[in-house]
């Protein structure tokens, strides 16, 4: 009867030293993500992943920001977007000059 018991009771686990604990603990540190602004409108972008400013992806538009905004909206967000798409274009055009 005795030696049922024994079996299904919690063994105590060894005790880990502080540098194994560390040593295990040492890959959970956080990464920086590689944010990359979008070239059409300079906006930071995640990489793998279209632009929720503009809506492009590799070069083209992919999404349709415009879509679900009203008539006043979508007036005001062209006026936006063309001014950040001429910002990141000059910014763009400046860097290549600096590095030649």
């Amino acid at each position: 009867m005795f030696q049922c018991l024994n079996e299904f009771m919690p063994v105590p686990r060894q005790r880990h030293t502080k540098s194994k604990r560390n040593r295990q603990r040492s890959h959970q540190a956080l990464k920086t993500t590689g944010v990359k602004s979008c070239p059409k409108c300079g906006q930071p972008v995640l990489p793998h992943i279209a632009c929720k400013n503009c809506g492009t992806y590799k070069g083209r538009e992919v999404l349709d920001v415009m879509k679900k905004l009203t008539k006043r909206e979508q007036k005001k967000r062209a006026k936006e977007l063309a001014a950040q798409e001429e910002a990141a274009h000059e910014e763009h055009e400046h860097g290549e000059h600096e590095h030649k």
